[in-house]
Order: C-alpha cells, then sequence, then structure tokens
C-alpha cells in the first residue's frame, strides 16, 4: 500500500508545494504532458495524487487520501469540525492570504466589526430587510461574526468576482480573500480595522479518517522525519 498525498493540479500552488518537498530532498513532479493530472515521486511509498485546491479538503475528510496540501481557508471552510477529522502537520511558507470583511470606502462611520453590527440593525430598520453580505466562506464568515456579536445580515453567495457586487448593488458588504488588498480598494472597498476572520497559507494537512495500515504508517513515520516535521 501507498501513501496518497494530494497536490494542487496547476498554477503557482502546484509548482510551489513541488519546490517545498523538493527543499526537504522528496522530488516530485508532473507524469506525462502538461494536460494530464498525474504525478510521479521518488519517494518510496507515496503516491503523489494531482487534485484542484478546493477537492483536497472533501478527499482528506472523506479519508481518500492521506495527506493533502491546500489552503487553511478551504479546510476551515470546508470541512466541519476539521480538527476532529484532519491534522495540520506544517504551514508550508507560500500562497498567503487573508479572509476578511470588507465595507464600501464611504462608510465613514462603520471602521470595526461593532460598528458593522450598528449599520446592520440601522440598515434593517430604515430598508425592511437584512444588509447582505456577499460571501464564497460561509461558514467561516458566519461562525466569525456570531463570534463578534454581530446580527441582522444576510449572507448570499457569491463564488467569482466578490469585490465587485458592492457596485453591482446585488449585496452591500463582502467577506472575501485578498493577497494584497488592491482589488478591493479598486473596487472601493475597506477591510474592517479588527475584520480579517483568517489568515490563510499552504499547508500540509493530515487526515485523521484514512485508513492507515502499517507500512503507511511507517511511510509517514520516515516521512516526517525526512520533512523534519515533528514526530507525532
Amino acid at each position: 500500500m501507498t501513501l496518497r498525498l494530494g497536490l494542487p493540479s496547476k498554477g503557482r500552488l502546484m509548482e510551489d508545494a513541488f519546490g517545498w518537498f523538493a527543499a526537504r530532498g522528496v522530488t516530485l513532479g508532473r507524469s506525462g504532458s502538461d494536460r494530464e493530472y498525474a504525478a510521479q515521486s521518488d519517494w518510496d511509498g507515496l503516491e503523489p495524487v494531482l487534485l484542484s485546491a478546493g477537492e483536497i479538503p472533501r478527499e482528506l475528510e472523506a479519508g481518500r487520501i492521506h495527506l493533502g496540501v491546500t489552503g487553511s481557508d478551504l479546510v476551515r471552510e470546508k470541512v466541519a469540525r476539521w480538527e476532529d477529522r484532519v491534522e495540520e502537520l506544517a504551514p508550508m511558507g507560500f500562497g498567503a492570504a487573508d479572509v476578511v470583511i470588507a465595507v464600501p470606502r464611504f462608510w465613514v462611520d462603520v471602521e470595526t466589526l461593532d460598528d458593522l453590527d450598528a449599520a446592520c440593525a440601522t440598515f434593517r430598520r430604515n430598508h425592511g430587510h437584512r444588509l447582505r453580505i456577499a460571501t464564497k466562506y460561509h461558514r467561516l464568515t458566519r461562525d466569525f461574526l456570531r463570534q463578534h456579536g454581530v446580527a441582522d445580515y444576510l449572507l448570499v453567495d457569491s463564488q467569482g468576482a466578490t469585490e465587485g457586487v458592492v457596485r453591482g448593488e446585488t449585496a452591500e458588504a463582502i467577506s472575501d480573500i485578498t493577497s494584497t488588498g488592491e482589488t478591493l480598494r479598486a473596487n472601493g472597498l475597506k477591510v474592517l480595522a479588527d475584520g480579517v476572520i483568517h489568515q490563510s497559507q499552504a499547508t500540509l494537512f493530515l487526515s485523521r479518517l484514512a485508513l492507515w495500515n502499517d507500512t503507511e504508517q511507517k511511510t509517514l513515520l520516515r516521512l516526517r522525519e525526512q520533512l523534519r516535521l515533528p514526530p507525532k
């Protein structure tokens, strides 16, 4: 049996993941053409599998892969009670971005979450319906706002170009991921002073729900030593 490692299937995340492992003596790479989603490794007992970054949390939760490289934001968003199902083995130092709450810059009286809570109450009183926050991070946003006492809002789904929904008048605020903040500023938005929900980066995760036989456990132990990870 082999240890299955889920890796991002394309782009900068894939290349950075390959580089991270190579720097620690584990060579990974594509096999076949660039159009083939297949990978190979020189590490005995390790089977790399190329998946979209969004699929990797699902496969970890299902136990169909033993290890996976994906954004820490995606695991927290897609896996309920994620700490019971996966384990963070190592932050990898690339793919950094923040999940944030952002509002229009012209809302000069809204700078904090307390201000947003007051704005939500005022908005509903004036308009007869809840203030809309567009996001693809429903679980992260809902849990964060509940922890900070923000109420009377409505989450609306947005799977692309979230920064543009306020100008398009399909939402009043957003929760989205940003690395530099330039796109937010270009669309007339500002991040609340205490509105960082999660500071995300690419992370190596282990599935707690995968089936681990003796061979796979031994391979994991050797891999931990090679990657200079603390033993379990």
